[in-house]
Formats: C-alpha cells, structure tokens, sequence
C-alpha cells in the first residue's frame, strides 16, 4: 500500500530512526509490511505486550510512545481477543510526539459505527469481505494534506495529470495512488454492502452484537476445560462479537472438523494470521466462533451444544 511513503514523510527520510510502535496482536498484514519497512530503512519496530486481563497493555503502548516515534499501527478490534482499544487515546499520544496514526479498521467497520475526525487517526483500512461486500477490495482513508504530500507508489494509466518524454506530473489524491484500471465491478459491490449495512445503521449493529457478545462469552465458559481468550467483559470492558478458545487435550482443529461433520456448525481453527499474538500465548492455534448481526442467541445456544457433545466425544477417548 503507500507503507514506503510513509517513511518519507517529513523534511527528511526517517532512514535510520522510525521507530513503528504495533500490538503483539496484530493481524499478519499489519505486521509484516512494517517488516519490510524496517528491512529496507533500518527502521526499529516494538511491540505493545498483553496485560493480566488478556488484552494488549494500553499503559504500556503509552510509555512506549516518545520524540523517536513516527508510526502507531495497531488494530481498532483484535480478530482473535475480541478487545477493543481506545483509539482516540492513542491518538492524541501519538500526536503529541508529532507521530502518525495507521489503523487497521477491519474488524470494527463492519461492526460499530467508526468516525475518523473524531478518532482523528492518520490513516484508516478496512477490508471489503468482511463487511458483506466482494473480496480483492479494501479501501484505505487518509488526511487529505498527508496524501497530497505523499508520492505515488506505483506508476500507470489513470494516476497521473501530464506525461513527457522526460517526466510526468501526478494526479491529486486518491488518483494518484490508484494506477491501471480499477476494481470496478468490485467497487459497486463494496458500495453496495455498504449502503446495505448504513441501512441497517451501525450503532444498532453494534448495540445488538454487544449482546450477542456477551451472551457467547458466558455461554462458553461453562464448557468443561475451556479457556477463552481475551478480556472478560464488564463494566467498561467490552468484547467484541466472538470467541477464540481452546480446549484441554483436544486440537481446536478436531473441534472445528467435528462440529462441521456432525453438527453442521462452522467455526474456524488455526492461528487467524496472528502467529505471534498464539505463540506468546503458549499455543499453535486456537478455535473461533464468529457473530455477526445475522446471527441470534438460538445460534449461541445451538453452538455451545454442539461444542460440549465434541468435548465430550473426544473425552471418551482417553
């Protein structure tokens, strides 16, 4: 995406001393491009451990920011803990120190209301699939003076406003960064599945899939040897709408295969493109039961049965 330029932002290049503040609970994709980053400039990156409550430490995050920071990348909401975390706040640490703010949105757009001039992040991501539209399209969002100062990051047709012989000359922002010919047929179906969910209004998502949310989390806690992941909610903890958990002795993949075969359940099993949250965990893999505004507590209570008959399965093996 534009991760090179950000390095460029400023009077000078940062060769040498970004440093790039992340969460150990980061996805994937918000982890290694800032690899690349620190491979190509010598960039420093540090991570943002978890807490006593199971959620990334905030207090930590805070002391970590200083002059030498120029980039906060984390998640809004975690696809594996379920915690959310108080971007504003981070926010105005960052921008304290003068650092920028890159926030990867993609689990919270779907699911909660999300305005970006009162986060006041730098940069926003968000991923189409997971809001109901088509896959191969996301969308980034980015102040409008941070875009205009930025270079293209890859030439073709559509991205610029003259070309010579000897130079060309750049479109204004987003189309500078939009080279060759759009996703289009993607794009209409993004809109649409956004104009879909506006409908719906997503303070309502959001207000329904915190009960939902909720109603999981103690729902699961009474399966035998279970260990869930994450915060757990109350008063101002706040989950978001799912579950990533193991149990005693079983693989989560045997959780998940069974529950497929034999319940017509669908959850997912692996490590959800954060080996480096599982690892600090002490675990390879974890399984996750997902909810969305579709979903009903009927479907909690049909998953948490199905889950204690593959425990219980299992067990009788032993």
């Amino acid at each position: 995406m534009l991760f090179k330029d950000l390095c460029l932002l400023g009077d000078k290049p940062l060769v040498g001393r970004l440093l790039v503040i992340l969460t150990i609970a980061e996805h994937h994709s918000n982890i290694v491009p800032w690899q690349l980053v620190a491979q190509k400039t010598g960039a420093i990156l540090k991570y943002v451990t978890l807490n006593e409550n199971g959620a990334p430490d905030i207090g930590n995050l805070k002391q970590m920011i200083s002059r030498k920071t120029k980039i906060v990348a984390v998640h809004h909401v975690s696809n594996m803990l379920a915690s959310v975390l108080p971007i504003e706040e981070i926010a105005h640490w960052a921008h304290d120190v003068g650092a920028k703010v890159l926030l990867d949105a993609c689990q919270s757009v779907p699911h909660m209301a999300v305005n970006v001039q009162s986060l006041d992040v730098d940069f926003l991501v968000a991923s189409s699939h997971k809001m109901c539209g088509p896959t191969g399209i996301g969308f980034l969002y980015g102040k409008s003076e941070l875009l205009s100062a930025m270079p293209p990051f890859l030439g073709g047709g559509e991205m610029i406003s003259d070309v010579y012989l000897d130079h060309s000359t750049y479109a204004e922002p987003p189309s500078r960064f939009e080279a060759g010919t759009p996703a289009i047929g993607e794009a209409i179906g993004l809109g649409a599945a956004i104009d879909y969910l506006s409908g719906i209004g997503m303070q309502n998502i959001h207000d329904y899939e915190l009960e939902l949310a909720n109603y999981l989390h103690e729902s699961l806690r009474a399966v035998p040897n279970i260990r869930i992941y994450g915060p757990v909610p109350s008063g101002s903890i706040r989950r978001a709408a799912l579950c990533s958990f193991n149990v005693d002795n079983i693989h989560p993949t045997d959780i998940a295969t069974f529950l497929d075969q034999q319940h017509g359940v669908a959850i997912r099993s692996g490590h959800h493109c954060a080996q480096p949250l599982h690892r600090s965990l002490g675990v390879s893999a974890s399984a996750r039961a997902s909810l969305h505004f579709y979903n009903v507590k009927e479907d909690v209570d049909d998953f948490v049965r199905a889950l204690k008959d593959t425990v219980s399965f299992f067990n009788s093996y032993k």
